[in-house]
């Protein structure tokens, strides 16, 4: 059985998914290309994530993280996940610098940034995982599956210094 929960944050709704004990997603709903059809539902792992994004909201780093599930993990996903999981509240890193990572861990001379963007973009579990803070070369922000908008929001949210970041495709 599959549920799911909706969460109002300050930057919009978002879709809480679980299989009944953990937390398997969790989208901004303007982001989803289709709907969520699961049993709306008041899990505790809901409860604790919410718990989480509340803390999170508040600006503050939650203490804890709720009980995950990756589905359709490939080794190539978990490595980069692992990495994301690794991003210090408040700070950012490139795709340059994850793909550098990996292509080191893997004994390889070169990972594509391209390959690294299409993990980061499969992230599930956005916010948590968190796939915001991510930009792309030269400080560029770039990309976000939640929308830009929501990615310069979580990055403000943490304090990050958006003058340091170059501009892309949009003006900050």
């Amino acid at each position: 059985m599959k549920y799911k929960k909706l969460y109002s944050s300050p930057i919009g709704d978002l879709v809480l998914t679980s299989d009944g004990e953990f937390l398997t997603g969790l989208y901004f709903l303007k982001a989803l290309k289709s709907k969520i059809d699961y049993l709306e539902e008041d899990l505790e792992v809901f409860k604790d994530t919410i718990s989480w994004l509340n803390i999170y909201f508040c600006g503050k780093v939650p203490g804890f993280t709720p009980k995950i599930k990756l589905e359709n993990l490939t080794p190539f996903r978990e490595d980069v996940l692992k990495i994301l999981l690794d991003i210090p509240y408040g700070t950012t890193v490139s795709y340059g610098d994850i793909a550098k990572t990996i292509a080191k861990k893997r004994g390889i001379k070169k990972m594509s940034s391209q390959a690294i963007g299409g993990a980061v973009g499969w992230n599930p579990i956005c916010i948590i995982i968190p796939c915001h803070r991510v930009i792309g070369s030269n400080n560029r922000l770039t990309g976000y599956s939640g929308g830009i908008e929501n990615k310069i929001a979580l990055l403000k949210l943490e304090n990050v210094d958006l003058k340091s970041l170059r501009e892309g495709k949009v003006k900050i």
